[in-house]
């Protein structure tokens, strides 16, 4: 098979090879003709009355996009909020708010040509005014997580009703992968410039959905948004959003009718199969990774770096504690994607007698202690790494942190040394290295930085996503962060999902899951 590289809104674009991995979507055009695909029934499904959908997933960080702090709150943002694009099932840009865009000939101006009619969920207008005054504020608000993000955004100004124009700093083609996710997310100017901290428990956006109440660490209830652009195309009209539901009793919660659909671990397939409900493997770009903070002892030392990089047993972690799901790897994108480098395929490959004598000759054959801090309740995995690191030397102390809590330790307080974690791959490859590498990446605890780096990144932005070229200058980029940089990627995490038989199968993208199309 082949997999189109990203693009902007240029011309054909070139191939890579690809796996299946990215198999997981659908292309843009056939994105808002789900429905009449499904053999599922429609009708009433988990207890809620005709048109009601019960999903145990995750509650987001925050409603309001700007000040969200975790990669996978995009998808539950997407249920209020729409970008000014989206990503088609290959990963490409594709136009959602905005119907098309243009560069100017040298990349530092983008201007973007909004449909017209399109309204918020209060049914006020949503023009390019609207549009500007959001980004602006991705830009400029105080504590905005978004803002490293767009930090080479000089201007944005709306021309007319439909058109914003987009004044860079320096030529970046990014922006309309970048504006797919978060990033890109429309929030009502009525709303922010009023109470802007009214948002984290009340969304203000143009989505298919309108969030009615909502407990805070219990439950969201939404109703359909009849002003969502694709409005025909929701066939739910009630949507209750749950925590993920509890691993040992979610299979019965299924069953049982209190959820339509709930993620379940690895453990829970054959559960789940027994029970007579359908399972849904969904690859995704989620890959289970280890932040070092190197800037504390003894992930200061270069050596225990490297040592516990070779020191773990991916494919082991992968079969006992994930039950053989997902695959190993090494780097930040799974493969198959355009910024997948080959070349690191086995890059830190289980080598138990190497990883002692990088120790050794670093003179620390007499062990190396520290902690290794997960979040609440610990993962299976964590218990595996910490028996494999011991093996090699490094003494590891589990530090159980409440999940509530992980972002604000770990990240921004900067206060563990090491931590389990995931990554959920952005829209953007450039975001992605901007939130794992830069100096301002929130998933950089040391906030270090590499020049290398940062001009190949430079590099990368300044090259058309369907220039020839893209593939290796993308990929160069990802070799030198895997090899320069202390983060130990272990291996893909998909999500796996349970649902009755009712609901009709979920329809995934590279970075989301979207409703249209699925009857309830």
């Amino acid at each position: 098979m082949s997999l189109r590289v990203q693009r902007s809104d240029r011309s054909a674009p070139t191939t890579v090879s690809r796996r299946a991995m990215l198999r997981l979507g659908l292309g843009a055009g056939a994105l808002f003709a789900l429905g009449a695909c499904s053999d599922a029934g429609a009708g009433s499904v988990g207890g809620g009355g005709p048109g009601t959908v019960s999903w145990a997933w995750q509650l987001p960080t925050t409603w309001d996009p700007v000040t969200s702090s975790a990669g996978s709150d995009v998808t539950m943002l997407a249920l209020a909020y729409d970008a000014l694009t989206a990503l088609d099932g290959d990963g490409n840009a594709v136009g959602w708010l905005a119907e098309r865009w243009a560069y100017n000939h040298d990349g530092t101006r983008v201007t973007f040509t909004l449909r017209p009619g399109l309204k918020f969920s209060d049914g006020s207008p949503l023009n390019a005014a609207a549009v500007a005054r959001s980004i602006e504020r991705g830009r400029s608000a105080p504590g905005s997580l978004i803002a490293p993000q767009i930090a080479d955004l000089k201007t944005v100004a709306a021309h007319g009703e439909l058109d914003i124009v987009l004044d860079l700093t320096a030529t970046n083609y990014q922006y309309p992968l970048l504006l797919a996710g978060k990033t890109g997310m429309v929030v009502n100017p009525a709303v922010f410039e009023k109470d802007a901290q009214a948002l984290a428990t009340r969304p203000a956006g143009s989505g298919p959905f309108t969030l009615t109440s909502y407990v805070d660490n219990d439950h969201g209830e939404m109703r359909k948004n009849e002003h969502f652009h694709l409005a025909d195309q929701i066939g739910i009209t009630r949507f209750l959003l749950y925590p993920a539901a509890d691993p040992a009793t979610v299979v019965a919660s299924v069953a049982s009718g209190q959820y339509d659909v709930a993620k379940i671990p690895a453990s829970g397939i054959k559960a789940a199969q027994a029970s007579g409900l359908e399972v849904q493997v969904l690859d995704s770009m989620y890959v289970a990774v280890l932040d070092v903070n190197t800037s504390k002892a003894p992930f200061d030392n270069p050596a225990v770096v490297e040592a516990m990089k070779y020191g773990i047993d991916r494919e082991a972690i992968k079969q006992i504690a994930n039950f053989g799901i997902g695959d190993v790897c090494y780097q930040p994108f799974p493969e198959g994607y355009v910024g997948f480098d080959a070349t690191l395929g086995t890059a830190f490959a289980y080598d138990p007698a190497r990883a002692r004598k990088i120790l050794a000759d670093a003179g620390l054959s007499g062990g190396v202690r520290s902690t290794l801090s997960a979040a609440a309740p610990i993962p299976a995995a964590v218990e595996q790494i910490q028996a494999q690191l011991g093996e090699i030397g490094i003494e590891l102390e589990i530090d159980p942190v409440p999940r509530s809590q992980w972002t604000q330790v770990v990240y921004i307080n900067r206060a563990k040394p090491l931590g389990y974690d995931g990554f959920a791959g952005r829209e953007s490859p450039v975001q992605a290295f901007q939130v794992l590498f830069s100096a301002t990446g929130l998933m950089n605890p040391a906030r270090t930085s590499d020049p290398e780096l940062v001009a190949q990144l430079a590099k990368v932005a300044a090259t058309p996503t369907d220039d020839p070229s893209y593939p290796a200058t993308l990929q160069e980029a990802t070799r030198l962060a895997v090899t320069r940089f202390p983060n130990t990627f272990l291996f893909e995490v998909p999500s796996i999902l349970v649902r009755r038989k009712s609901l009709a199968p979920l329809r995934p993208h590279p970075s989301l899951i979207r409703w249209e199309g699925v009857p309830a």
